[in-house]
């Protein structure tokens, strides 16, 4: 396990991280997410040793990281760092022999990979003559070539088209079901919800909210109910104990002054007409995300 406990960076007088702390659990993808300049790409560096913190300490199963240990961790930056004038499968081999790995197996391990990553048929091209996405997609397989015990990656998806967004979401969900623990950012909200089992957000160096999604989505509803009645559901505004957060027509969502009330509620709603739609409303991780930071 992965567990990033009380960094602290500054650069001159800007603190790019704060007491950051929280953990990457194995076997689990955990999304990391932030506005620009949150920290995201900061705490990264210090994980892999790109950067070292003003303080606190980075762990690898309860002891420290060092050299060796980072060694064995698979990193993709935001920049792309590929030579462009060598081709795919070169350059998947190079990073492998860079690892440590004998010329055949590197080899064999670079041929597979490109495969799941649907860049087989490009594996003698030059990297400058892919695509954008595909660059991207080789980017992904430079942090995977030597079977990596930890996977920290800067927004992988970017600029992907939905179909390689799918490629590499299963490729991620492979790996992790091996055991590998999976840190990314991104700023794709929807895909982060699908795929991510953890989240962490963080805002201005501090993180504000981590854990997993669903008790993360189960925290921030407290709450909160969305109704589609009959008729017009104005009348709520005035009743007793509730917070209109929002009412159009027919349709409203509000939140209770107290959970136990959920009841009083729907029978008052009832008392008004039909009652089509009485719902707890889980936010999503754009909603609980937009809370966090403003």
């Amino acid at each position: 396990m992965l567990q990033l406990r009380a960094l602290c960076r500054r650069f001159g007088p800007v603190p790019a991280l704060d007491d950051v702390t929280f953990a990457v659990r194995p076997g689990v993808l955990t999304g990391f997410i932030g506005a620009n300049g949150a920290g995201k790409t900061t705490a990264m560096r210090i994980v892999v040793g790109v950067l070292a913190p003003d303080s606190g300490d980075v762990l690898w199963d309860g002891a420290p990281v060092g050299s060796d240990q980072r060694r064995r961790f698979g990193y993709m930056p935001e920049e792309r760092g590929l030579y462009p004038r060598m081709t795919v499968l070169d350059q998947l081999v190079f990073f492998a022999r860079l690892h440590g790995i004998a010329p055949d197996a590197a080899d064999r391990r670079a041929r597979v990979l490109l495969d799941e990553l649907r860049l087989g048929a490009r594996a003698g091209d030059q990297v400058q003559k892919l695509s954008l996405g595909n660059q991207q997609r080789a980017q992904v397989g430079a942090a995977l070539v030597h079977d990596p015990e930890l996977l920290v990656l800067d927004e992988p998806f970017s600029g992907l088209d939905p179909v390689a967004v799918d490629v590499l979401a299963a490729l991620l969900r492979r790996r992790a079901a091996a055991g590998v623990p999976v840190l990314f950012s991104s700023h794709q909200l929807d895909l982060v919800e699908r795929l991510c089992d953890d989240i962490v957000i963080i805002n201005r160096g501090r993180v504000l909210a981590s854990g997993h999604a669903r008790e993360l989505r189960s925290q921030r509803a407290g709450a909160r109910y969305r109704l589609q009645l009959g008729a017009d559901a104005g009348w709520l505004r005035d009743e007793p104990g509730v917070r209109v957060l929002d009412v159009a027509g027919e349709a409203a969502l509000v939140e209770l002054l107290r959970v136990e009330d959920d009841q009083r509620l729907l029978t008052r709603a009832l008392a008004h007409g039909p009652v089509h739609e009485f719902r707890r409303a889980i936010p999503t991780l754009a909603e609980i995300f937009r809370e966090a930071v403003t």
